[in-house]
């Protein structure tokens, strides 16, 4: 990962020199990293993980910056609020970091979060008028200043619908409404006409929110890639036309037709459903597993679970040396009940996995991928992934280290389960 080479050269450019605690850090740093691999989920474990540990590390301000950038990449939340609110302590005017943690904090829909969130609206807001201060929108002037006048508008535009989310969620909807109707009368944006409607409906402004719904459905469809939209619209007007003198209850005709095709494409899903439960998922949890004997397992029956999915196949070398270990650590949870472990296999001819698992006298209950390994990007066999009890994304190991892998996986399932982690060891004392 490209990450954890700069992370490594910059902490050891600075660390290299300094004896004891600072030594011991840079060692820990490395180890972390190292088992993290190419995961940008154990990325970022790895590096919470260590600033816990080293708290007062001089290379806490770069740590956390990458973390930040990770859990951005992850949606991780949690993260971006809680690191990013400290890299805003330090770094006020950072908008890398001042949208996305706003944002963060509105997804949580809670008074608290939500105030916060308005204030960083505030001063981002601030920053997008100070940093288009000197410009001159004249007409004619040029491709740069077309581009960043539609930079600024669209910056505008956006924190107006962060100012109006935040005010509606502190139940002042005039002011969202305002805020949100300002955002589309500045940059007219399929986000901007749903928040308007979002505030209009819940003030009760229900013609007025249809008004803004419509507006989004069009904006929605003029953005689509199709050169031959704006025929099909024309041609549509003139037959309409032919037909009954005006394009009146045009509109009808083109709401009809829109939810008419989308009764026909969920039907369509729903078909392709019956042939595959996991047609056109987009969800892990949501997946249906085939199992070698011919049963099934829907996963989100495992919901209030930390479930640990083992990917391997019978091609796989380091499978069957991983194997003994995995049995190790389904030994330390056999009697937490909150902890399932499932044996995914990978290969493509299902018919080799039954006399693989005879010949290698492995017993467990064994379960295809059905789709699973796409949907989840899984490139390198052995993964493990694991899955907390929401059914968030708590963990990606990509490979392993032999020595190492099963307290690596016994602490990433305690962390599932919401056990703390160990606390941090004790440094050496500096020689004298």
């Amino acid at each position: 990962m490209k990450k954890l080479g700069i992370l490594l050269a910059l902490s050891a450019a600075t660390l290299m020199a300094q004896a004891g605690p600072a030594q011991a850090e840079q060692e820990s740093l490395q180890r972390a990293l190292g088992e993290a691999g190419n995961s940008p989920v154990e990325f970022a474990r790895a590096i919470e993980h260590h600033l816990k540990q080293f708290p007062d590390s001089p290379q806490r301000a770069e740590l956390e910056r990458a973390l930040v950038k990770t859990a951005i990449d992850l949606n991780d939340d949690r993260r971006v609020i809680e690191f990013g609110e400290r890299i805003l302590e330090r770094e006020p005017d950072n908008a890398q970091f001042l949208e996305p943690v706003t944002t963060a904090l509105l997804r949580k829909g809670d008074p608290a979060g939500a105030q916060r969130a308005l204030e960083h609206a505030h001063h981002l807001e601030q920053l997008v008028q100070a940093n288009y201060k000197n410009d001159k929108f004249v007409p004619g002037s040029g491709p740069s200043v077309a581009k960043r006048k539609d930079e600024y508008d669209r910056s505008q535009a956006r924190v107006r619908i962060l100012e109006a989310r935040a005010e509606g969620l502190l139940d002042r909807k005039e002011e969202a409404i305002r805020l949100a109707e300002a955002s589309y009368t500045i940059f007219p944006s399929v986000e901007g006409a749903r928040e308007a409607a979002r505030w209009l409906a819940a003030a009760g402004k229900d013609r007025d929110a249809l008004q803004y719904l419509a507006q989004a459905f069009t904006i929605g469809g003029l953005q689509s890639a199709d050169p031959g939209g704006a025929n099909d619209r024309a041609r549509m007007s003139e037959l309409y036309r032919k037909l009954n003198g005006s394009d009146s209850g045009l509109g009808d005709v083109i709401l009809k037709t829109y939810d008419d095709t989308s009764k026909l494409l969920a039907g369509r899903r729903a078909e392709l459903r019956l042939l595959d439960p996991n047609s056109q998922l987009k969800e892990p949890m949501l997946f249906t597993l085939s199992g070698l004997d011919g049963d099934k397992l829907v996963l989100s029956s495992l919901a209030g679970k930390v479930a640990v999915l083992d990917f391997w196949a019978t091609w796989c070398g380091p499978c069957r040396a991983q194997h003994a270990l995995y049995e190790e650590v389904k030994a330390r949870f056999k009697d937490n009940v909150d902890v399932v472990f499932l044996s995914i296999d990978t290969d493509e001819d299902h018919s080799l996995v039954r006399p693989f698992l005879e010949s290698q006298k492995w017993t467990q209950k064994v379960y295809f991928e059905d789709g699973l390994q796409s949907l989840l990007q899984v490139a390198n066999i052995p993964t493990t992934i694991i899955f907390g009890k929401r059914g968030e994304l708590a963990s990606r190991m990509i490979g392993y280290l032999p020595d190492r892998f099963v307290d690596m996986l016994s602490e990433r399932i305690n962390e599932a389960l919401g056990k703390p982690l160990p606390p941090a060891p004790l440094q050496p004392a500096l020689r004298q």
